[in-house]
């Protein structure tokens, strides 16, 4: 893998942060009027020593925290990634056993103080917003995409930061951010895979009143723990009736050690992540928040946090693949020349690196939306402003259902966008990218499992298309957000065309009546809103650089416009004429 500082050796990332990001926006909504220096000022709180008291001093800070992750990731993880995903895991009954690179790779982060990136300061935590975590996601996924899950299982310390009880809160999270205690999410069961609201793990209440869960769950990454630091496992179980749906699950954790971790997935790429079949059996658990809202109310708040970790890990998988064909390309001779010089392959990189700029562009407008309505609700809370009044708040209810809608969007349109980048990026390697020779072979294993586990590309298309016919209404919210993101630069007049586009293809979806046509033909409507929304987001980064950047953005958005007509032609064709029959 190559090595180096990844936030600073990637130009694409250097210019979102540099340049295109509205950082005061961002740094507005997640500081809250810089109160946690604020606090650190009152009370000496060391937890609190690091916190910014001013715009430029969280730019400084967040910047500064990225460019250490990208440091010891692309220095310390990325040259042991190959070694690691070789040696993979050993399971003996019941205990998984870590390669030993991965583990000192973990020691390094840990030590470095970087890992509890999505913890909140005054628990130990960086305290950074979505924004920003999504920059250290995917850092950390280029150098690998196994590591990058397991620090992600850490920073499940944020679910029960943002949904536990003060005890829980207290006596978890801060031993999560210091990487003492890991964390897993336990959904998935071996009959039920995405259809959570039939999971059948029971919960009851035995003689004095504590919870104990009995059941089995599959699939579920880093139950085990992480080498010798074990996992709480928030965990969805059935407190009401078998058949009571989705208001009969409720939400727990449950400790590593009163659960037997029966085996391990032999998978085909992520060979240091453990995939466990869990069996609870009389298990002891704490409930989480109120009895039956696990699945409403807590899950689905996590779900949407794993879909952007997703998509994130996906981009990170995405980059490193195409820094990899890069540089195979700039060695490689055939016919005399460097195969980058051959107009196939040049081809293939220059659809790499615009792709993976409209990828990143979305991954962070679907940071945004959950920084612009998530802190400003969790502010809110800790005011004790009344839970009905919050959920009145304009601005909460306009960037939560934009979130509610970009974290799907992102999550499909990033993953399979990740998958046929490490397909091309095997296709540059040639024959050598089939073998084990190159680690083109093991991203191309990675990325195959971005667009199935945290919900399919097609759960991603159901979870995205009902925000997208209700947002393109008269007065619908994705609406008003296109007409506000485009009247803030002079649109290019390919653009105008896509949106043009867009617009005729969400007409002629709403038009069909036949439910089972509607269905099959979201995919076209869905990939339609994502093709608009990241040339939007192209242009609309063009329009905050300067001189040659700016020239350089907009033709790189120009050649994007032209692969989205023609998708969008193509999307509402269909449309018109499967919508006839």
């Amino acid at each position: 893998m190559i090595s180096g500082n990844y936030f600073t050796n990637n130009p694409d990332l250097q210019l979102q942060f540099e340049s295109i990001i509205d950082w005061e926006e961002i740094v507005t909504a997640y500081e809250d009027g810089f109160t946690d220096a604020e606090e650190y000022k009152k009370t000496g709180n060391d937890k609190l020593s690091l916190a910014p008291s001013s715009l430029q001093e969280a730019l400084d800070y967040y910047k500064a925290t990225l460019e250490s992750v990208g440091e010891i990731i692309g220095n310390e993880l990325a040259p042991r990634a190959a070694e690691i995903d070789k040696i993979g895991l050993k399971y003996d009954n019941g205990k998984v056993i870590f390669p030993a690179p991965m583990q000192e790779a973990m020691k390094a982060v840990r030590e470095a103080g970087l890992l509890p990136y999505a913890i909140g300061r005054k628990y130990g935590g960086l305290g950074m917003p979505a924004t920003a975590q999504a920059l250290a996601m995917e850092m950390v996924s280029r150098g690998d995409g196994a590591f990058g899950i397991a620090a992600g299982c850490f920073n499940l310390a944020e679910t029960i930061e943002k949904y536990g009880s003060k005890e829980q809160i207290d006596k978890y999270v801060p031993m999560m951010a210091e990487g003492t205690l890991c964390g897993a999410m336990a959904l998935t069961e071996p009959d039920y895979g995405s259809d959570l609201p039939n999971l059948q793990t029971k919960a009851v209440k035995d003689a004095n009143g504590q919870w104990r869960l009995t059941g089995t769950k599959r699939f579920i990454t880093h139950a085990c723990g992480f080498a010798d630091i074990p996992s709480v496992i928030l965990t969805l179980a059935r407190t009401g009736s078998p058949t009571g749906g989705a208001r009969g699950l409720s939400f727990f954790i449950v400790k590593t050690q009163d659960v037997f971790i029966a085996s391990i997935e032999k998978k085909m790429g992520l060979h240091s992540s453990p995939t466990c079949e869990v069996v609870y059996e009389n298990s002891p658990a704490e409930l989480i928040g109120v009895e039956g809202y696990g699945l409403v109310r807590y899950s689905m708040g996590m779900m949407n946090t794993a879909r952007l970790s997703i998509a994130a890990q996906a981009t990170g998988i995405a980059s490193a693949a195409y820094f990899e064909a890069k540089k195979y390309a700039s060695e490689r001779k055939q016919f005399g020349k460097f195969i980058q010089d051959i107009p196939g392959v040049k081809k293939m990189l220059t659809h790499m690196d615009r792709e993976i700029a409209a990828m990143r562009s979305i991954l962070l407008e679907a940071s945004r939306s959950v920084d612009l309505y998530l802190w400003r609700e969790e502010h809110l809370k800790h005011r004790a402003v009344d839970e009905k009044e919050i959920k009145k708040d304009e601005q909460i209810k306009f960037w939560e259902k934009l979130a509610n809608l970009f974290t799907p969007l992102s999550k499909y349109y990033i993953s399979e966008m990740a998958n046929r980048i490490a397909d091309n990026a095997l296709q540059i390697h040639g024959g050598s990218g089939y073998t084990e020779d190159y680690v083109v072979s093991k991203i191309y294993r990675d990325a195959r499992i971005t667009n199935i586990y945290e919900g399919t590309t097609q759960l991603q298309i159901v979870a995205c298309i009902g925000g997208v016919v209700s947002g393109m209404s008269p007065t619908g919210f994705l609406r008003a957000y296109l007409d506000k993101e485009t009247s803030k630069f002079a649109a290019t007049d390919r653009l105008l065309r896509v949106r043009k586009l867009f617009e005729s293809v969400a007409t002629a979806f709403s038009e069909i009546k036949d439910s089972a046509t509607r269905d099959s033909l979201a995919f076209e409507v869905v990939e339609s809103t994502a093709r608009c929304i990241n040339g939007i987001l192209l242009e609309r980064s063009a329009s905050r650089l300067k001189d040659t950047q700016k020239t350089d953005r907009l033709a790189l958005a120009a050649e994007y416009h032209i692969d989205s007509l023609a998708i969008l032609e193509s999307n509402l064709i269909k449309l018109q004429e499967r919508g006839k029959a």
